[in-house]
C-alpha cells in the first residue's frame, strides 16, 4: 500500500512526480482545481490536452499530459461525476482514483498529489468524497509510493487526516 498523507496547500506547488487534475469532460480547462492547474502550468498543458484528448474524456476515466511549468512532471487529468447536476454514481468517483493510479503506474510515478475529486464545484458531499478518496487509494494495488491529498482548508485537511488515521 502506498503511504497516504495530507497537506494544506496549493496543488500547483507540490513537489511530486504528478498532480491530479479534477477536469471536466471537454479537457479544455475550467474553474476550481482545473483552472488553477492550467493557469500555473501554462499553455503547454492545454496544447497537450487538445492533442491527446480531441474528443475530451469520459467521466470516471483518466489520462495524462505534460506538467508544463508546474513542479510536477505530469498532470493526470480525471473527470469526476457532477453530483450537483445529478451524476451520483459513486462507482464513477471510485474509478477516478483507480484510473489515475493506473495512469500513474504506466508513467512510473512514485509520488502523486490528489485534490478531492468532485468535492468542489461538482458538489459531491464532502464526507463521502473523503471516504471514497482515502478508501479507494488505500485499497489500490499500485507502484506509487506516496499518495498526497492536498486541500486549502485546514478543516478539510483535518477531516482527511482523521480518515487516514482510521486505516
Amino acid at each position: 500500500m502506498a503511504r497516504i498523507t495530507v497537506v494544506q496547500g496549493d496543488i500547483t506547488e507540490q513537489q511530486v512526480d504528478a498532480v491530479v487534475n479534477a477536469a471536466n469532460r471537454a479537457m479544455r480547462g475550467g474553474g476550481g482545481v482545473d483552472g488553477a492547474i492550467h493557469r500555473a502550468g501554462g499553455p503547454a498543458i492545454l496544447e497537450d490536452c487538445i492533442r491527446r484528448f480531441p474528443d475530451g474524456l469520459a467521466t470516471g476515466d483518466a489520462g495524462w499530459t505534460t506538467g508544463g511549468e508546474l513542479p510536477a512532471r505530469w498532470v493526470i487529468h480525471t473527470v469526476g461525476p457532477d453530483h450537483g447536476s445529478g451524476e451520483r454514481d459513486r462507482s464513477l468517483l471510485v474509478s477516478c482514483y483507480r484510473r489515475s493510479l493506473e495512469v500513474a503506474d504506466g508513467l512510473g510515478v512514485r509520488t502523486i498529489a490528489f485534490p478531492l475529486v468532485s468535492a468542489g464545484v461538482y458538489r459531491w458531499p464532502l464526507d463521502d468524497a473523503i471516504d471514497t478518496a482515502v478508501g479507494t487509494v488505500a485499497a489500490a494495488e499500485t507502484s506509487v509510493e506516496e499518495v498526497r491529498f492536498v486541500a486549502l482548508s485546514p478543516d478539510v485537511v483535518e477531516r482527511i487526516a482523521a480518515r487516514i488515521r482510521e486505516l
